[in-house]
């Protein structure tokens, strides 16, 4: 039952995705294997957004580490846990919770042991700049933990770097890019110190190399020059070669100019969900106290009210007409709905 439930989620939140995003493009650079433990260790800018794009595109059900704080509500942390998230806890949710973490990672560790796969961020937060974080250790303890439990464990780190053209924007394109494995047994051999220090280094150089990584101290000025060169974000090599040769081997893209069709059919959109979008606009946006949830707030709630919207709609123009021009109103919405997004 707990296999067709996550098939369902999965197949449910592809659909969603696909709805929301106008291109979500995928690069891997090595085939994820299927039968061995997997460490999944991504950058981290778009708050849920991340993990669920991850889950529907690794080839893998994952467990994903999940910081403590959305686990609060009763319901809320239920469902997570049913769809294979795990809380994480930090010193900001108190001291006295940090030991519950001991039952987390021996919980990965045993997930691990079983040929299944973990995702987390090793960051250790999110932010929306395109600058990947130092690393945090708690993914140096997982792997610790696992390979001194169980010494002969093919345990294998994927990073991955995950790239928004914009971030918050509906209708956004996101590339993911996939590294190639890196067997963690050959990198650990004394759980010292120093191996913590050069997993981190490593992991931290692979996943840069997966996504456009600006350096915090002159962010300002460098996001603003990449944005005036109409830089493709969705190709963080091109991006970091531009980078890299202080913006002498840049590839630009064409200046986008204004598509009215599918401006027309936002508007169309807009006035088929005229509640819904307001309920949005008016009520939940403004309550998203951090920019890196409003894409996050966004998607659930096109997953949830928005199709119950239409569901509502569909049933009174059935009553009031035909079932047959019921059909053709959620119809209509579905095609308004992906053009508004995919032109």
């Amino acid at each position: 039952m707990k296999k067709l439930w996550l098939h369902t989620v999965r197949i449910y939140l592809k659909i969603g995705l696909f709805f929301y995003y106008k291109k979500i493009i995928v690069v891997k650079e090595n085939i994820v294997p299927q039968d061995k433990p997997i460490l999944f260790l991504s950058n981290h800018q778009n708050a849920l957004i991340d993990a669920l794009l991850i889950a529907t595109t690794s080839g893998r059900f994952s467990y994903f580490l999940t910081r403590a704080s959305v686990f609060k509500k009763v319901f809320v942390s239920k469902l997570l846990h049913s769809v294979n998230m795990l809380p994480v806890y930090r010193i900001r949710d108190g001291w006295s919770t940090i030991t519950k973490n001991n039952f987390v990672f021996k919980k990965c560790t045993e997930k691990l042991k079983q040929n299944q796969a973990v995702t987390l961020f090793p960051e250790g937060n999110h932010h929306i700049n395109r600058t990947v974080r130092p690393l945090s250790k708690g993914f140096t303890r997982i792997i610790f933990e696992s390979l001194s439990t169980y010494p002969d464990l093919d345990l294998q780190l994927i990073p991955i770097g995950v790239n928004y053209k914009c971030g918050t924007a509906f209708g956004d394109s996101v590339a993911l890019y996939y590294g190639k494995p890196i067997s963690a047994k050959k990198m650990v051999t004394n759980f010292s110190n120093e191996e913590v220090v050069a997993l981190k280094r490593i992991v931290q150089e692979k996943i840069k190399g997966l996504t456009t990584h600006i350096d915090s101290e002159l962010y300002n000025e460098t996001i603003a020059k990449l944005n005036s060169l109409q830089v493709d974000f969705l190709n963080p090599k091109e991006v970091n070669k531009c980078l890299d040769s202080n913006f002498q081997q840049c590839e630009t893209k064409q200046i986008e100019t204004k598509n009215w069709v599918k401006e027309f059919f936002k508007i169309l959109l807009v006035v088929s969900l005229f509640l819904p979008v307001a309920i949005w606009k008016y009520y939940i946006k403004s309550k998203i106290e951090e920019v890196e949830f409003v894409a996050t707030f966004r998607f659930a709630f096109a997953i949830t009210l928005v199709p119950v919207w239409v569901l509502i709609i569909s049933v009174l123009v059935s009553v009031m007409f035909s079932i047959n021009i019921g059909l053709i109103y959620c119809l209509s919405v579905l095609i308004i709905a992906l053009l508004s997004v995919k032109l």
